[in-house]
């Protein structure tokens, strides 16, 4: 049908310059030349529009230029009234101009949808170069299976971020139903989610979900009728499919990647910065750690293999963003992280250490001997005075029964010489 408008109205305005030039001229040759080289060069804009104007529309361009034929026609006929040629430019400009105004007016309310053509309210660009925005700029949104699985769909129509209606076409409802009833758990279950998030978006109300039966027998791959969707429909592919995502982008179709927009909303890191990390599991990489931030950012922490289960602080090294995802390169920071080949000097240092312990305990043991040896002498010693101080009080007291027995003696001695 746009190329039905588009024929029509270079023929519109070869006629239009055809008649304009007869009049002035009174020449059928010159007249029918102007108008041929009128109607080549609206051809080659016209068909050209989408490369040269990619926001023109066949339907807009086609009621400007009977707005503008009506005003041309209206400007001949008080022409030929006033006859007066001093005005006939003026007036052939002045109501040109207001009739592909009033044309365009038309196109943007109601529109070609009065005849059964195309919908008023088309992204429009005037003609004159003011650009417009029509109430229907928004295109359509077409749903890939990856994102109606993802669910996170169901949260951004409710902030309404999205706006104009969630087309979902017949066959990736197929394709959920399909993966519904795999006989892989996983994939089962996936199927259901994704089953269970469309449920929930007709609901909420909160944005429009159409269903599409139209389809594309000449493939099976889903990802290209979505495509081959797309560019028929003008709409955008919704999609987390970072593959679908670059062969839509390179046939021209406009995509809404979701993993981009959680990207460009994840909050800013910097090298240098300090992040408090859980680590969860070993890396790829000798001693090296993975965590994650709540966003869900992979962090990749050195030297961290051997902390996996504590939360450690780690310093940003260094980021790497892409379409798929950002990771985070950090380093342990004290002593909680240290290399492999680091382990082996303190293991050196702690049998040093232990050596120099028993050394400790072999010379306390020498000690105590010596000791134990030093204390025998001297009880022995004691045990020899001891004996000593009891052969001298033996002695003493030997000498001391002696001076009382020669003492008793001394005694009877007197006694028998007083008898």
């Amino acid at each position: 049908m746009a190329y039905f408008y588009k024929g029509l109205t270079a023929v519109l305005l070869s006629l239009v310059s055809f008649f304009v030039t007869q009049k002035q001229t009174q020449e059928f040759v010159f007249s029918g030349s102007s108008a041929g080289l009128v109607l080549v060069i609206s051809l080659v804009l016209l068909f050209g529009e989408t490369k040269l104007f990619p926001k023109l529309r066949g339907d807009v361009i086609f009621c400007v230029g009977v707005g503008a034929l009506l005003g041309f026609a209206l400007a001949w006929f008080i022409g030929t009234i006033i006859r007066f040629e001093e005005l006939n430019l003026a007036l052939y400009l002045i109501l040109g101009l207001f009739g592909a105004r009033a044309g365009k007016s038309f196109a943007k309310e109601p529109g070609l949808s009065v005849f059964g053509g195309g919908g008023g309210g088309s992204s429009l660009v005037d003609p004159f170069g003011v650009a417009s925005i029509g109430k229907d700029e928004v295109r359509d949104k077409i749903l890939d299976t990856s994102v109606v699985i993802d669910g996170r769909i169901l949260d951004i129509a409710d902030t309404h971020f999205i706006d104009g209606p969630l087309i979902l076409p017949n066959f990736v409802l197929r394709e959920i139903q399909l993966i519904s009833d795999s006989s892989d758990p996983i994939k089962r279950a996936r199927g259901r989610r994704g089953l269970e998030m469309l449920n929930k978006l007709q609901r909420k109300g909160s944005i429009e979900v159409k269903i599409t039966y139209k389809d594309y027998s000449d493939t099976r791959e889903v990802d290209a009728k979505l495509i081959k969707l797309a560019r028929d429909t003008g709409g955008k592919i919704v999609t987390n499919d970072f593959n679908l995502n670059k062969v839509a982008e390179l046939q021209g179709v406009k995509v809404l990647n979701l993993n981009t927009l959680a990207n460009a909303l994840k909050p800013v890191v910097l090298p240098g910065e300090e992040l408090a990390i859980q680590v969860i599991k070993e890396g790829k990489d000798e001693n090296q750690g993975i965590g994650y931030l709540e966003d869900g950012t992979m962090v990749v922490i050195e030297n961290g293999g051997h902390l996996v289960g504590k939360e450690v602080k780690v310093t940003v090294t260094s980021i790497i963003q892409t379409a798929a995802g950002k990771m985070i390169f950090t380093k342990a920071n004290g002593n909680s992280g240290f290399d492999k080949g680091e382990r082996a000097p303190e293991k050196e240092n702690r049998g040093g250490k232990g050596g120099e312990r028993g050394e400790d305990r072999g010379n306390r043991y020498d000690r105590g001997d010596r000791g134990n040896e030093e204390r025998g002498n001297r009880k022995d010693y004691q045990n020899k005075n001891q004996n000593r101080s009891n052969f001298q009080d033996r002695g003493d007291k030997g000498e001391g029964r002696g001076d009382d027995f020669g003492n008793r003696k001394d005694v009877q001695d007197q006694q028998q010489q007083q008898q």
